[in-house]
């Protein structure tokens, strides 16, 4: 991919957005964020002033708490940020995308299965909707769903592999690795490339993606902060 095709992962929810994942998009202003039971997700502006606040803490009610991905600027006066971690962006350079035999494409009827395996293992946020969002996979031993994976953000050009995970009695063999590289596969023949996001602390998962063909493209941040708990604009909420 060119330099300028990987500016789009600056802010990739609003790319995704603004883009692919443009029938998502619920918009005040110039904020826009995905249902809020389909990810948590809110994009700013590159540079948000003061009334992309306001819009932002309209949008999301007095008082919700808002994941603002990759953003590194001051909250303003009356926000409380309450998570903050560093975390690293990778992307594909060089997977051995394949798909797996054992793999089997997951649909709304198995979100129940999908949101007891997140509350188990705790990859990131899944909630009810987010199986809407792309292709997801699993593996069932015994009839049980055991390990899964998926896309979730998508910007021009780009797929975000995430909600990785295996039940920890079948950790150790290879079923997470299998899976993000089975994903990979699908990105890889619409075209795209395949991206993701983990902790910066998280060294494990950073060895393994390298070791699979991850590069690391720069670090982000993993930022929420909690509107203020009175607003006095009153502007209407659109769909685009």
């Amino acid at each position: 991919m060119s330099t300028s095709d990987e500016r789009l992962l600056d802010n990739p929810a609003r790319a995704a957005l603004t883009g692919p994942h443009a029938h998502f998009a619920e918009r005040r202003g110039r904020i826009l964020r995905y249902p809020v039971d389909v990810t948590p997700w809110l994009a700013l502006p590159d540079e948000p002033d003061a009334d992309d606040w306001a819009d932002v803490a309209a949008l999301a009610g007095p008082g919700a708490e808002i994941p603002l991905l990759g953003f590194r600027g001051r909250v303003p006066d009356g926000w409380e940020i309450t998570f903050d971690i560093d975390g690293v962006q990778m992307v594909d350079d060089g997977l051995a995308a394949a798909p797996d035999p054992e793999a089997i494409l997951l649909g709304p009827a198995d979100v129940p299965e999908m949101l007891d395996l997140v509350e188990r293992t705790r990859p990131g946020p899944f909630l009810p909707r987010t199986v809407e969002l792309g292709t997801y996979l699993g593996i069932r031993r015994g009839g049980a769903l055991v390990a899964m994976a998926g896309e979730r953000l998508h910007p021009p050009g780009w797929t975000e592999i995430s909600a990785v995970c295996t039940d920890p009695a079948v950790r150790g063999q290879g079923l997470a690795s299998r899976l993000i590289l089975a994903v990979a596969h699908g990105i890889r023949e619409r075209g795209e490339t395949p991206f993701l996001h983990t902790g910066a602390g998280n060294t494990t998962a950073i060895r393994l993606y390298e070791s699979l063909g991850f590069r690391l493209r720069r670090t982000t941040a993993f930022l929420a902060a909690r509107a203020p708990e009175h607003l006095t604009e009153n502007r209407a909420v659109g769909v685009s």
